[in-house]
């Protein structure tokens, strides 16, 4: 699958990096499965035998009842959202959102690079230097290895402390959100990995994605696959919208809605990383 990356300074030497909403939304998809609710949930049944099943690796089999458990809690927080307003269903869902308006963008970012991103196109501001915006994706890339990589490892320590509420009449709220927050730790620090591969600049780091990508006819590597898995377009256009930042306050609202409209991106997103601290 091939991604789009927009990447442009919002304030100072604060710069914005975010998938197009659609990349985004089929990312997510790919990665949930069956989570969207098209299909039956998959049941403890479906799960054996997708572990016991011969021909599958160790990780993959892991892979397996990690996408199960998400797929538990995407339709369990459906269920919240959908419930009557003023329920308890529902207040802990409008907390929720409150926690989630908390998390890193570069952490949404990094989920949304899933293992099926086998290139990425940067579109990037014609002005700036094509190598130092790649420089900064994978300082992106390797500096989410090692904070998301930490913060799975703390997450998973913090899971048998808060199964101890389970005996409490109202729902476990600290399990579930650690338990999440595990999840989400772990997708970033796989798309972060990924990201690393797809923005390094070693032929010899290509040929996991010459595998994946597959072969021709005559069993060498397809065209696709002979190239980086990177490609940089310098945008014009970004340029004008930038001509109107602010050297102190960075981008106005109306500027970054103007931008989020023509590359089809989350103005939300994009607000967090003008107002990061």
């Amino acid at each position: 699958m091939q991604a789009r990356v927009v990447v442009f300074p919002v304030k100072g030497r604060a710069w914005c990096f975010a998938f197009p909403r659609a990349s985004a939304a089929a990312a997510g998809a790919s990665a949930a499965g069956a989570g969207g609710g098209a299909l039956p949930p998959p049941t403890l049944r479906d799960l054996w035998r997708g572990i016991t099943s011969g021909g599958r690796t160790a990780p993959e089999k892991a892979e397996s009842v990690v996408d199960f458990v998400a797929d538990k809690m995407n339709r369990a927080w459906i269920g919240f959202g959908s419930a009557p307003e003023g329920s308890m269903k529902s207040r802990i869902h409008s907390f929720g959102l409150k926690l989630l308006s908390r998390v890193r963008p570069s952490e949404v970012l990094l989920k949304s690079v899933t293992k099926d991103v086998s290139g990425l196109e940067i579109v990037h501001p014609a002005s700036i230097n094509s190598r130092l915006v790649r420089r900064r994706l994978r300082h992106i890339a390797v500096r989410g290895a090692s904070v998301h990589k930490k913060f799975l490892y703390g997450s998973v320590c913090l899971l048998p402390i808060t199964s101890v509420f389970t005996v409490l009449p109202l729902p476990n709220i600290p399990f579930f959100w650690v338990l999440f927050r595990a999840y989400s730790h772990w997708r970033a620090l796989q798309g972060s990995e990924r990201l690393q591969l797809l923005v390094s600049d070693r032929s010899d780091q290509w040929k996991v994605l010459e595998k994946e990508v597959g072969s021709g006819k005559d069993g060498n590597p397809s065209e696709n696959a002979r190239h980086s898995p990177w490609k940089l377009q310098p945008s014009k256009k970004l340029d004008e919208f930038l001509e109107r930042r602010n050297s102190d306050e960075g981008l106005d609202c109306d500027t970054i809605s103007r931008i989020c409209k023509e590359y089809d991106l989350d103005k939300i997103d994009v607000l967090k990383y003008r107002d990061l601290p």
